[in-house]
């Protein structure tokens, strides 16, 4: 495939090889920004770890200091106080089997994620087949099957995200957008490594971290020295 000039004169900023420190990669994310809109900035981590063992896959959910700067539209499958909760905290939609219908039914998907209160999950895993494949099924690991319905919908609105290790024990989260400022950016990233080398699982022998990487929405990747975060 061939690249664009912009992606290759972006390119040409990053020295091959060379790893950066984290103040030097946010400034240079945004440097090498070569799409006409407000692209998202992208953290990648490479961690050794075995995701065959339950005990070594990593999956939570955090709310960066500055948000990611997306909003983000929250649907609630709850009844009663958790539903009015949800409501005055601001989500998107409210509803019990009514919604789970609507999704069954009308193929609706106008949202971008699922709280859902506990006794709801029953109702959910019949169509968790649906909701699986899309990444939008309640976790409570996540948080997002809570008693507190408003609580989680602060979160989520404030720029809270998922995270969890692919096969090959990689984790991508968003943490913000090119036009932050590079403290805002810092910020974000610094807080999401930190939590991730805080999550180390105990049996985990050597080099935890392999590697960090940011990079801009098509924009070539970063890469980050791991020494230049606070272990």
């Amino acid at each position: 495939m061939k690249k664009g000039k912009k992606y290759v004169a972006a390119l040409e900023k990053i020295e091959k090889g060379k790893l950066y420190t984290k103040e030097e990669a946010v400034k240079l994310v945004k440097e090498t920004s070569v799409a006409n809109f407000d692209a998202s900035v992208e953290l990648a981590m490479r961690l050794n770890l075995d995701t065959r063992k339950a005990d070594q896959q990593l999956r939570g959910a955090v709310v960066l200091p500055k948000g990611t700067g997306k909003t983000k539209k929250v649907l609630v499958i709850a009844k009663g106080e958790a539903a009015k909760a949800a409501k005055e905290a601001g989500a998107d939609y409210v509803g019990d089997t009514d919604m789970l219908d609507k999704i069954q039914k009308e193929n609706w998907f106008d949202f971008d994620v699922m709280i859902a209160t506990p006794d709801m999950m029953p109702a959910l895993g019949k169509i968790g087949r649906i909701l699986g494949p899309k990444g939008l099924m309640p976790n409570p690991k996540t948080g997002t099957v809570t008693l507190d319905t408003a609580k989680a919908v602060e979160e989520v609105k404030k720029g809270r995200v998922e995270y969890r290790t692919d096969s090959y024990g990689n984790v991508h989260v968003l943490i913000g957008k090119v036009s932050f400022s590079e403290e805002d950016l810092l910020e974000n990233l610094s807080a999401f490594v930190s939590l991730i080398i805080k999550s180390k699982p105990a049996v985990v022998k050597g080099t935890y971290v392999k590697n960090i990487s940011i990079a801009s929405t098509m924009g070539p990747g970063i890469k980050i020295d791991v020494n230049s975060f606070d272990k």
